[in-house]
Formats: C-alpha cells, structure tokens, sequence
C-alpha cells in the first residue's frame, strides 16, 4: 500500500455477502439523504430494472421496476442475455436519472453489437417514469455525471453540466472490441447529447474495459471501471484527473478490488462497481460477484448458477486521495463491514402466493415484455397463463418466473390443467435462458390420458428424462414443485397436496448456470410457471398459488 489510510471512527455493522441475492447484476448504488437506492440489471427479464431501497445497508427492500411499460422497453425477439444491461441510477438535487441500455443482439458469434442507450427520470424512485430519452448506441454500459454538488453529496463542486459516458464497442477486425470510454455532454433543456464525443481513457493491461461511472472528490474526478471481463478475472479499476476530460491516471494499486488471485474465496468475479458515501462522510461499495458452488463430492465445477449478485463493502480513502478497501487488500469478503446506522428492518412478503391481489408481486417477471402482452392474467383468485409459444421463444412465451436465491430451496404450485393433446401443456420450469431449462409439464398422452414428462433442453440440445411418462388420471389440481439441495435439484408432484414424491433423477445445479450455459450468459437460474398451446388453440392453465420457501 502506498500510504496510510485515514483512520475511520465511524461505527460498523457486519453484512454478509451478497445482501441481493441470486441474479442482481452490476450495482449502480445512490444515496438520497438518508436513504440508500440500488440498481441492478434484469437483461430480458420483464419489468425492467430493479431498484431496491435501504436505510441501514443491511435491510434492503424491493423499491421500484421502473421499465414497467411497452413505450419504455419492449424486448420481443431479443437475444438471451440480451436486454437491459448494466443501469445507473443518479440523483441532481431535483430528480432521479435512470440510464439503461436494451441490448438487441450480441454474442460470440455476433460482430455487432445492436445496444441502444436511453435515460428517463422521476420525482420519486416509485415513479412514474418518463417517456424514453434516446441517447446514443456506439457501447453500452452507460452513466450519466451530474457535475455539481445534489443532495446525494458525492459530488462536490463543478459547474452543474451533465455529461454521459459510456464504453464504445469496436467492431472492426484486428482491433480491441472495447476501445475506450467516451465522453459527451447531455443537454436537458435541448434533450439530447450535445458537443463532440472524446475518449478518456482507455484502460490498462487488464483489458475489457467497461463500466464507467464519474465522482468528483476533494478536486479531483475519479473514474471508476471494470476490467477482465465479467467472468472469474473481473476487477474494479480506478483512474483519475483534475480535468474531467482528462488524462487520467491509473491507481497505484490497481486493481482495488478483484478476486482472480485467490480461486479459494467463497466470493469470486467481483467487479462492476458503484461507489457511495454516508451521511457521516463514510464511503461504501457496491460491486457485482458470484458464489461458486459444487454438486457433493465434486469440488471443482467452478459453476454459479444463482447468477451474479450484488455485495457491499467499506471505502477509506488514503492521504494520497486514492480509495481503497477499509479491509485492507483488494479481495471480496463473505463477512464485511459497512458503516453502522439505526438497524431498519422491512416487513417481509408471504412465502406463498394467493394470486389474490390486483397486480403480480414484485418478486415475478416475465420475458421481454409486459404481462398483459405475454398471456398472463390475475382473475382474483388465480393466476391464468394462456398457452402460447414454446420454451424456446424469444417473442411470446407464457412463463411467470422468480429469482433462485438460495440453493437449498423449495418452489411448489397447484395448476388446474386439462389439455386436449399433446401439444397443450402447462407446469413448473427450471429456466434459465431459451436453451437451457428443464420442465415438469402436465399434458395428455393419446394412450395413458393426463401424464407428466420431465422435458429438457441443454444448450439447444433436447431431450426427455423419464422413460415412461407418468399417469395422473382425473386429479385436478395437480401439485407440482422443484427442490434445491446439495448441490442439485430434482422434481416433485402430488395428487392430493398431502403425498409428495419425487419424480426423476436429481440434477447437477450448475446445469442452469453462467459458466454451463456457454459461457455467455448473463443471468441465473428462476423457478417459473408455465403454459404452452403450440397449436395456436390458445388453451390457459390456472394456478392456484405458488410457495418459495428456502430450507436449511
């Protein structure tokens, strides 16, 4: 370490790590006064954005889904893992900014990547949201700096512009994909980015520089950035200059966060970070990482199927002006100290869900648009999933699905079904993305009536798990429900609600993973409901409730 840090006499509070759990992506924290704000990227996951809210860094709640609207997101067609990537949220003393980024097509065999950039804002972090402010396309993972002092108090001084950076994607051949981030200025009055675009800075040896984010401390603008890629090498990078259009100097002990040095940690991939302070002046980050878990008795799968996370940590800043970990050291920890505030715990939702309100609970989404557009319906009592295309679409898919966010879990509904062939079926799906789930259906088999078949699809790959289906005559409702443990999952059915049993082998875990997946993937494993008519006939299924409880 190049000099002492400031000594801190702030009292802390220990978190453990993530505080969001399961797929929580790219953290873009803020403080308004003494609340804290959190986003994190939903890719083609529907609504868009989720935003959560803390008082004490160690409660955090669902706060908002802004991108809730078909004029504000519309991702029908999207490539997996495609979508919203990587929104930062901001505050200028008036109103919150929300950038994000909907993400047409990419990949590894895609040259191109389609990513277009918009901004909307709100009063309130509940909304309403403006209409969609287009900005630019040229990369992705865009911010917006308001440089001026608002109420968050991050930023001190400047000359209250608003400038807009983001990293720019080069397509060509022979050249380095990610060639730098650029700078322009946003004009508010004229609604538009304005003036030239100049790259500031363009990264160092780690490569795969994204991310970036502004803050303006004590005279100086710190850019932070992540390097390495978004897998096991991923690390939080940190320049700065006197001008905000540089040049920027590296930090000298560049990266400050990362854990590719140490493959033994329980916290790996840690990067793509945000920073905020206190009320007291304390400083705290939030960065992205994963849990890599193994099936019993294999210990080096190196898989993380609950996704990307979100974690916190404690910032001191040394008397050379430079952040640095209040751990001491650049590693993620499991069990970490963040300032300490009034404790402000949050009422906590039912474990089960009736289908008994006016709206899905906020836990649910869907894929790539609005409910209403995609077959799913609350009646008062149920929740009706009209069939419609297959689990492998990317444009009208009948699917409800939540976050896996423990992997000792239990996920059980009751479905109402009575499909007329083999082409209706409806039940519970271990999803991942459209190549990769495994589904428990109930439909109708010529011979035997009403069945149920395992049905899996592994990299496109698809097959049937059960060599004979199995028969579940009359009995309506059907209990249905997919059990986390040990590494593994398996599914379950009863006829009466009472009598569960296993049906199928148990499956490794890290089948619905990021690693297992291609290893391009950019999300988690969720437990779904639902419903598919591939003969356009349009049948629905009806489920009664569903139940996720997590199991020690």
């Amino acid at each position: 370490m190049t000099n002492p840090l400031e000594p801190s006499q702030q009292a802390t509070v220990t978190v453990t790590n993530p505080v969001l759990r399961g797929f929580h992506p790219d953290p873009s924290i803020l403080r308004v006064g003494g609340d804290y704000y959190l986003a994190t990227s939903t890719f083609q996951w529907y609504p868009g954005v989720a935003i959560y809210h803390s008082r004490d860094l160690v409660n955090w709640r669902p706060a908002a889904q802004p991108l809730d609207r078909q004029t504000l997101l519309d991702m029908r067609g999207n490539a997996d893992s495609g979508g919203v990537w990587a929104p930062a949220l901001s505050h200028d003393g008036q109103r919150f900014h929300l950038i994000y980024t909907d993400v047409k097509s990419w990949g590894s065999s895609e040259v191109f990547k389609d990513s277009h950039n918009y901004l909307t804002t709100a009063e309130q972090i509940e909304g309403p949201w403006s209409q969609p402010i287009y900005m630019n396309s040229s990369g992705f993972d865009p911010s917006l700096f308001h440089d001026t002092a608002g109420s968050t108090g991050v930023d001190v001084g400047g000359d209250g512009r608003k400038w807009f950076v983001n990293m720019r994607w080069d397509h060509r051949a022979g050249r380095n994909s990610f060639s730098g981030i650029v700078l322009q200025e946003y004009s508010p009055v004229e609604r538009r980015l304005v003036g030239p675009r100049e790259v500031i800075f363009r990264g160092t040896e780690l490569g795969v520089t994204e991310a970036p984010h502004l803050y303006r401390r004590g005279g100086w603008y710190y850019l932070l950035t992540a390097e390495g890629g978004t897998s096991w090498e991923h690390a939080v990078t940190v320049a700065r200059s006197r001008n905000l259009h540089g040049p920027y100097e590296v930090h000298p002990d560049n990266p400050i966060l990362t854990a590719v040095d140490a493959p033994g940690l329980p916290i790996q991939k840690s990067g793509h970070s945000s920073f905020t302070n206190t009320p007291d002046g304390e400083w705290v980050i939030a960065y992205l990482c994963g849990r890599p878990v193994s099936e019993q008795g294999q210990t080096e799968l190196k898989q993380c199927p609950l996704g990307r996370e979100t974690a916190l940590q404690s910032l001191v800043w040394g008397e050379d002006g430079w952040p640095r970990l209040a751990s001491v050291g650049h590693h993620p920890l499991l069990h970490a100290k963040v300032p300490a505030s009034p404790p402000h715990p949050w009422p906590q939702a039912s474990a089960r869900d009736d289908f008994d309100g006016s709206e899905l609970r906020s836990e649910w989404m869907t894929l790539r648009a609005p409910a209403e557009l995609m077959g799913v319906e609350l009646t008062g009592d149920t929740l009706k999933l009209t069939g419609h295309e297959s689990l492998n679409s990317k444009h009208q898919l009948s699917l409800v699905g939540r976050r896996l966010q423990s992997l000792d879990a239990r996920f059980r509904t009751a479905v109402s079904f009575d499909p007329e062939d083999f082409q209706q079926m409806a039940g519970v799906c271990a999803y991942y993305d459209s190549r990769n789930w495994v589904y428990l259906r109930l439909s109708r088999d010529e011979q035997q009536g009403r069945t149920l078949a395992i049905l899996h699809s592994e990299n496109g790959d698809y097959r049937e798990l059960l060599a004979d289906e199995v028969a579940v005559g009359d009995a309506n409702p059907v209990h249905l429900g997919i059990v986390y443990g040990g590494g593994q999952f398996w599914f379950e059915y009863s006829l009466d609600g009472d009598n569960w049993q296993q049906i199928g082998d148990k499956l490794s875990a890290g089948l619905l993973s990021d690693e297992h997946c291609g290893g391009l993937s950019f999300t988690g494993t969720f437990l779904a409901l639902t419903c598919q008519d591939l003969s356009g006939r349009k049948l629905a299924a009806q489920f009664h409730w569903a139940e996720y409880v997590e199991t020690p």
